[in-house]
């Protein structure tokens, strides 16, 4: 016999991303049409550990579909990552009969998620938030698309002035571990190169790329970093090794950093954060549980919290290909 599900939790945990708004939307409206009482949690597992919990309704999510960040806030929890924390959490959960909950995060959040159902039996359903793209299951995190545009136009900006002042920019963008934006963006913005974790490039390959680039007749030069990338110790010895080895080039780096996170989700991500809350919400009412919602190929789809903790999302090859060929 299936749990009755009368009142529904949810919460935004990690990093934050566009498009989180447009989800807590989501799940609540979801959650209205089902006749289910929603509530926020604030600031993450740190706001379930202290029941900082508040009842939303269908009017209580208005005009925020556009907005970037998340209005439930997000932090990290070092409580939560102890039996103690977890237990007054769940405390907290069983007080305010709360039966089920919906966090919007990364892979972090989805590891705590998931433990705390495996200890407790309690319903939960994972959103994935992130504009690194990282997690798998998924062809798209919320954020991610609206990250990938935020760089673009950054990067048509900088162009401008490289051109300018035939300068060549180090761009580095997030991406600890793997690299989408990098390399989507790279190709968008016509960099020369494209420096990723998944592929190591070199310092000598790189210097001699460049020459290729400006015996070709290229003035100027940009060059997309993922932050994680292994060839140098950091995007400014990148540069200083090229200022050593290429005496006619004018280097210069812009980390773009935070921007990246912020600014009002694309019209993709508030689509995407609507379908995920839509499915996480009745994904729990049917008795499902302990999964993360994603969409591969346009459907949406479940795929357990190990699998998508544990799994590795993986970078298109024929773009590797595509941004050699644009290179040329």
């Amino acid at each position: 016999m299936l749990q009755t599900i009368k009142k529904i939790g949810v919460l935004t945990s990690g990093g934050d991303a566009p498009g989180m708004n447009a989800a807590i939307r989501s799940v609540v409206r979801t959650c209205a049409f089902h006749d289910i009482k929603c509530y926020g949690i604030y600031r993450g597992y740190e706001g379930m550990i202290e029941g900082d919990f508040v009842e939303m309704d269908a009017r209580s999510v208005k005009g925020i579909i556009n907005k970037g960040g998340t209005m439930l806030k997000s932090a990290r929890s070092t409580k939560f990552r102890t039996k103690e924390g977890r237990i007054k959490a769940h405390e907290q959960l069983l007080k305010a009969g709360i039966d089920a909950f919906v966090v919007i995060g990364g892979d972090g959040s989805f590891t705590g998620a998931m433990i705390f159902n495996q200890e407790f039996n309690f319903p939960v359903m994972g959103i994935p938030g992130t504009i690194d793209n990282d997690i798998y299951g998924t062809s798209h995190t919320l954020g991610y698309d609206t990250a990938l545009n935020t760089v673009v136009d950054a990067i048509d900006k900088i162009r401008d002035t490289a051109s300018s002042h035939n300068r060549l920019f180090f761009v580095e963008v997030m991406g600890r571990d793997v690299g989408h934006i990098a390399l989507n963006v790279g190709i968008a913005g016509g960099a020369e190169e494209i420096l990723i974790p998944e592929e190591d490039l070199g310092l000598d390959r790189l210097v001699e790329s460049l020459r290729r680039s400006k015996k070709s007749g290229k003035s100027s030069s940009i060059v997309v970093v993922a932050e994680g990338d292994k060839i140098g110790k950091s995007v400014f010895e990148l540069k200083d090794y090229v200022d050593q080895n290429m005496e006619d080039y004018d280097v210069r780096v812009s980390v773009l950093g935070h921007m990246q996170r912020g600014g009002s989700p694309s019209c993709f991500d508030r689509v995407l954060a609507s379908r995920m809350g839509v499915k996480a919400i009745e994904s729990l009412i049917t008795g499902k549980s302990n999964y993360m919602v994603g969409i591969k190929n346009d459907v949406m789809e479940l795929t357990p919290f190990d699998q998508a903790v544990k799994g590795k999302s993986k970078i298109n090859m024929e773009l590797l290909r595509v941004s050699d060929i644009m290179t040329i």
